[in-house]
């Protein structure tokens, strides 16, 4: 089975506090166990984000059958997932005007396409 990785966006609120707390509840044993397994469950393979200052990014392995609306439904029905999402609410901004959560970031290089087979290492 294949997988894909998309890559999303998203900013924290700008007061270390904010930070902290956002840093504090992605450590091993912070995250709610329930968050992680709906995650995998649905076809996350490896979720990893990133943070420099105030702007996050996640990059995510999807499997091929990774279920979008199957973790959605979960994530509006389970207390657990509720509660996360409405602390993570609390903590990050939407990085636009449009106020989309985590959009898409969309590849613009990659270097592998600008090099001939004989200038790859």
């Amino acid at each position: 089975m294949g997988t894909h990785r998309v890559i999303r966006i998203m900013d924290l609120a700008t007061d270390a506090a904010a930070i902290a707390a956002y840093d504090d509840a992605h450590r091993v044993g912070r995250t709610p166990v329930a968050v992680v397994e709906a995650q995998h469950r649905h076809g996350i393979v490896e979720m990893e984000i990133f943070r420099a200052g105030h702007r996050l990014v996640m990059i995510l392995t999807l499997a091929e059958d990774f279920d979008a609306e199957g973790l959605r439904r979960i994530e509006r029905d389970h207390p657990q997932l509720i509660a996360w999402q409405a602390r993570m609410a609390e903590l990050q901004r939407a990085p636009f005007a449009d106020g989309e959560p985590w959009p898409v970031a969309h590849r613009v290089f990659r270097q592998s396409d600008h090099l001939s087979n004989e200038d790859r290492i």
